[in-house]
């Protein structure tokens, strides 16, 4: 046995038979309406896809669609073999990996102590090296006058 079911006007849901009012404006258009609820706030020029409560409001703000469609899982491209770095061929970035901890902190530590070696060298050892100021020589107190 089929049920033949209207739809309110104003909310969506569905008005089964026995139930629910119609409204006839004077041009002849129809409305039906499952509750005075509804029928109300049609009459107050509401609007349904401000309501939560009704179907419109539903279907513009996406509820309850989750559990009949599920989200599309996009695959990600997985390189196949790793590729050498500009500056780096694929040999050496291998083999740096491949190195034990401890034999990569004592590589790092000596280049290190070698940068501190060549900036102590560097580095003006007396005060005659060092330029003051601006780089000018001071002048006599005589002649700055």
């Amino acid at each position: 046995m089929v049920v033949k079911t209207d739809l309110c006007f104003y909310s969506g849901f569905r008005i089964y038979p026995g139930h629910g009012r119609r409204y006839i404006r004077t041009d002849g258009r129809q409305y039906v309406f499952i509750n005075s609820k509804s029928e109300a706030s049609f009459h107050m020029k509401r609007k349904a896809a401000k309501h939560s409560w009704t179907q419109l409001y539903r279907r513009l703000n996406k509820k309850g669609i989750q559990e009949e469609t599920q989200r599309r899982r996009n695959r990600r491209k997985v390189s196949a073999a790793p590729k050498a770095v500009e500056g780096a061929p694929l040999e050496v970035i291998k083999a740096k990996r491949n190195q034990r901890p401890e034999v990569r902190k004592a590589a790092r530590d000596a280049a290190l102590k070698d940068i501190k070696e060549r900036k102590k060298a560097a580095k003006p050892k007396t005060r005659s090296q060092i330029p003051s100021g601006r780089g000018a020589k001071k002048m006599p107190v005589a002649q700055r006058r």
